[in-house]
């Protein structure tokens, strides 16, 4: 059994720093590097360009609405026209850091309220898959499970990797709850245990105390979670234990 572990990076810019990429890149098989609109800027997206390529990291564009004020993480009203635009600008940038480093861009993972509104608006999943479709037709998208994002992904033949989260909280659905700020980690081997029961066993319980089924493919810890570097440790060797390997999702 193969699980892909993933993480938001590259999010710092100027003086400002966010994450701990150093950290988190040790342990995870696909890096979602920030294209400079919710955050990120030339010399950070290079930068963590050249570490996944040190640690044999896939990497994956990370792109999000222009808002870099609010993390990306505030809803916008956008045309599809724009939307098109937005990720067809911002996954050309990365990808020539990628190139200087004969690297590929393997994924596309939408940031924060972006991914959020692709997963329930089949027009705003369309405008996404539809420019990440020009740029490569084997570029893998990471979506929940039940979304607009991915049934629109599997009509045009895009391949959807389906995503959990290690630091989020599911709906019954197996849909996620959007915050600004990660959880208060109390107990970093009972968070790993529900890690590896979401991907051996397909469950998680909600915050409501009930089972909902999930196709963990890619499980995605972000990198600013208070512990977020204790925990990733922690979920990967608990991971190894069981018996499975940590690796990048293959286009199929």
């Amino acid at each position: 059994m193969k699980v892909d572990l993933n993480c938001d990076m590259g999010e710092s810019f100027g003086l400002y720093q966010m994450g701990n990429d150093e950290e988190m890149i040790k342990y995870i098989s696909s890096a979602n590097i920030a294209c400079g609109y919710h955050a990120g800027d030339p010399h950070v997206m290079h930068k963590t360009v050249q570490m996944a390529k040190e640690y044999d990291v896939a990497i994956g564009a990370h792109p999000g609405f222009p808002d870099s004020i609010g993390f990306g993480r505030r809803y916008m009203s956008c045309t599809p026209n724009e939307i098109r635009d937005y990720i067809m600008y911002q996954v050309g940038a990365l990808r020539e850091f990628a190139t200087y480093y004969h690297m590929e861009l393997r994924h596309c993972k939408p940031h924060g309220a972006l991914y959020m509104m692709a997963m329930d608006d089949e027009k705003l999943a369309r405008a996404i898959l539809e420019a990440l479709g020009r740029v490569s037709n084997r570029m893998i998208v990471f979506a929940l499970q039940n979304s607009a994002m991915e049934e629109v992904g599997r009509q045009m033949g895009i391949p959807i990797a389906k995503e959990v989260y290690a630091d989020r909280e599911h709906t019954k659905t197996g849909s996620i709850v959007l915050t600004r700020t990660g959880p208060t980690i109390e107990n970093y081997e009972m968070m790993a245990a529900r890690v590896v029961r979401m991907v051996k066993e397909g469950i998680v319980v909600t915050p409501y105390g009930e089972e909902a089924s999930v196709h963990a493919e890619t499980v995605c810890i972000h990198g600013d979670t208070p512990g977020a570097p204790i925990l990733i440790k922690h979920i990967y060797e608990a991971l190894r234990a069981t018996g499975i390997t940590v690796a990048p999702i293959q286009a199929s």
